[in-house]
């Protein structure tokens, strides 16, 4: 279904008219899918205020996407006018095999022209993960020239979804999720006993475009809630990701989408 009826459920998902589901048949059709709207999203963005600004994902599905457009669009994209930021960390070293700044760099960014003064990583060598996310929070602060009070907006956030519906590091029934005020935080997991540096939902929600890339079978039934269940989004934060001015785009493919009714 594509943007323009508007479904509310108790305690479900809101589909507006700036949010759309597109549905694909396999994970490389999603990926083919998922660059062409970075690749126009990047064009636009760079003809309009002269530079592109995203934050990427970790995960396996990003990682195919970040492979794919650096096979296949590296010669069409303005690389010197786009900037690179991360949506989520793991506090591990940024040359740790569990890095997403690791496999980014991997996959893409070690495969194009970019000038590595547009890359923009959360500093996580830093032992305290608070710290960690205050500096990236003044990062970001002072790239955006952002007032006390204000939000960044990004052209384009990327987002992946865990298998219990948590976004970015946006985990269920965690403290960031009640974050107002802040723009990065490190938030405790107690599942993993481990701090995860993320943006906030507010930052989430103040994007131009965000794009969920969500693949395989094991994501099918909590997108099947996130639509049309009726927990709170504190139980599926994915739930909470509706951009306030932006746009909302989720990508999945036929296994993902499995539990979701024809009609949505």
């Amino acid at each position: 279904m594509c943007g323009g009826e508007v479904r509310e459920r108790p305690g479900g998902y809101f589909m507006s008219a700036a949010a759309e589901l597109r549905r694909l048949t396999t994970p490389q059709d999603l990926f083919q899918a998922a660059a062409e709207v970075f690749i126009g999203a990047a064009t636009e963005a760079v003809a309009q205020r002269e530079r592109f600004v995203v934050a990427l994902s970790g995960g396996s599905t990003p990682r195919n996407l970040y492979t794919l457009i650096a096979a296949n669009a590296s010669a069409n994209l303005p690389w010197d006018h786009m900037f690179f930021f991360w949506g989520d960390e793991r506090h591990v070293p940024p040359n740790d095999s569990e890095s997403n700044y690791s496999m980014a760099k991997e996959a893409l960014l070690s495969k194009v022209p970019i000038p590595p003064a547009n890359i923009f990583r959360v500093p996580t060598e830093n032992p305290d993960a608070s710290a960690a996310a205050e500096a990236y929070e003044q990062t970001v602060q002072k790239f955006f020239g952002l007032a006390p009070g204000e939000f960044p907006r990004f052209d384009l956030i990327l987002l992946g979804m865990g298998p219990d519906g948590h976004t970015a590091s946006l985990f269920p029934e965690t403290a960031a999720l009640q974050e107002k005020s802040r723009l990065v935080v490190a938030n405790w997991v107690e599942k993993l006993k481990a701090s995860r540096i993320t943006f906030t939902l507010p930052v989430l929600n103040a994007a131009r475009l965000v794009a969920f890339l969500v693949s395989g079978i094991d994501k099918a039934a909590a997108l099947h809630e996130i639509f049309e269940g009726n927990a709170a989004g504190e139980k599926y934060p994915s739930k909470l990701v509706r951009p306030d001015e932006g746009k909302l785009i989720w990508f999945v493919d036929k296994a993902a989408a499995s539990e979701l009714s024809t009609d949505v």
